[in-house]
């Protein structure tokens, strides 16, 4: 019989101080108001105080039927009962929280606030579908390769970051208590080679479309609208990169003055970029203004109202049976821009690049964007290449049908 009743347990609650009931069983009660049920035992020499739960919630009859139990655990069946509660809190740490919680702590001392987005959107995007809800102590080498394999040739850097970011994730998992074991190395099953296959290098000249398919390819582009396709057009007819069109908001463009102000933080080299719009990009933005949604500003968001993400690009062309990347359409306008005879210097501005010569870099200050009644190389430029995309795509549209 213990030494409590439950009388003396009430009258404790208002008197701060430890109380014994015997067999390692007391009552904790704090000068906050306070009142906890703990069970001292003996486990291989080294003592062990388990909680049992708040005196306010627990009476002192289920306080003894718990440490009648524990002991039994601990001394017949001879279970660690503190590593079965240690794995039991980490089961409900899953891994999408895990990775927050660790971007959250990490994100201050990350290079750019672009990297920082992206590190947490790349999981958000290939690791979250499959892994999101997982606790973090049950993920296996097996889990991650199904996450790694649909994009580990198609976009293999991309894919090589994610397995990074991943176990990164598992490494802080384990730190944290919650994971028995440090992340799959990436010197064993995680190795191109191993458990991934060795990714091939394709040459750059199969990534992008040759400008001649263009015409036809933006025809068969219109023909279903949706955010993914038009995101694509915008991308095609501007010689921006996916980023710069995904993150893209309505009130980073003056339609009046046909202008597009990517800001820094969207931009590969962190500086930001001013995009003249061609009739056509402008018909492309009515047509995502006519599905907006009221929710956000994102000029093309996914179904939760965020950007959408690089592989939606991508999967436009893959269902449209295109072997090609999305990047490589700057490649296109590249060749295509080089093929018409405009300076490179131009080219190279639409492009956002960065001007190799430090000489040329430090006196060139021009945009060659010029002004609204004098419109500058680059306005022609867009709206040029513009014209050859839509304006052949939409003759050959008059020549089949007449067929």
């Amino acid at each position: 019989m213990g030494k409590l009743s439950a009388v003396a347990v009430k009258a404790a609650l208002a008197n701060p101080g430890t109380y014994q009931d015997g067999d390692g069983l007391f009552l904790k009660v704090d000068k906050r108001g306070g009142a906890y049920w703990n069970l001292r035992l003996q486990r291989d020499g080294k003592r062990q105080d388990l909680g049992l739960g708040s005196a306010k919630l627990v009476t002192l009859a289920e306080a003894r039927e718990k440490a009648g139990q524990l002991r039994k655990a601990i001394k017949v069946e001879k279970r660690d009962v503190l590593v079965e509660r240690r794995d039991e809190a980490a089961a409900k740490v899953t891994f999408s929280e895990a990775a927050r919680q660790y971007h959250s702590e990490n994100e201050a001392g990350w290079k750019s606030d672009v990297y920082t987005r992206q590190w947490l959107a790349s999981l958000v995007n290939y690791a979250f579908p499959k892994l999101g809800t997982m606790p973090t102590g049950s993920i296996t080498a097996a889990d991650i390769i199904s996450v790694l394999t649909p994009i580990w040739q198609e976009i293999p850097e991309t894919a090589r970051q994610v397995r990074n970011r991943i176990c990164a994730v598992l490494d802080y998992a384990h730190a944290k208590g919650w994971r028995s074991t440090e992340a799959p190395s990436g010197n064993s099953s995680l190795k191109a080679g191993r458990g991934l296959p060795r990714q091939v290098k394709q040459r750059a000249n199969r990534k992008a479309m040759p400008y001649v398919a263009l015409p036809g390819f933006m025809t068969a582009l219109r023909r279903k609208p949706s955010f993914g396709r038009l995101a694509l057009e915008l991308l095609i007819l501007t010689g921006t990169r996916s980023q710069e069109v995904r993150l893209a908001t309505w009130a980073q463009f003056d339609l009046e003055e046909r202008l597009w102000s990517v800001p820094a933080d969207h931009m590969k080299r962190s500086k930001a970029h001013i995009v003249p719009l061609s009739d056509a990009a402008l018909a492309v933005l009515a047509k995502a203004d006519a599905l907006r949604l009221e929710e956000t500003d994102v000029v093309f968001p996914g179904a939760s109202g965020k950007p959408i993400s690089d592989m939606t690009l991508l999967k436009v062309l893959r269902d449209m049976r295109e072997p090609f990347h999305v990047h490589g359409f700057r490649s296109s306008f590249t060749d295509w821009a080089a093929n018409e005879g405009f300076p490179d210097a131009v080219v190279e501005a639409a492009l956002a690049h960065k001007t190799p010569d430090a000489v040329q870099a430090a006196y060139r200050r021009t945009t060659y964007l010029g002004t609204p009644g004098m419109p500058g190389a680059r306005v022609k430029l867009m709206e040029a290449w513009a014209s050859y995309c839509i304006g052949s795509a939409d003759s050959q549209k008059l020549t089949d049908s007449d067929s």
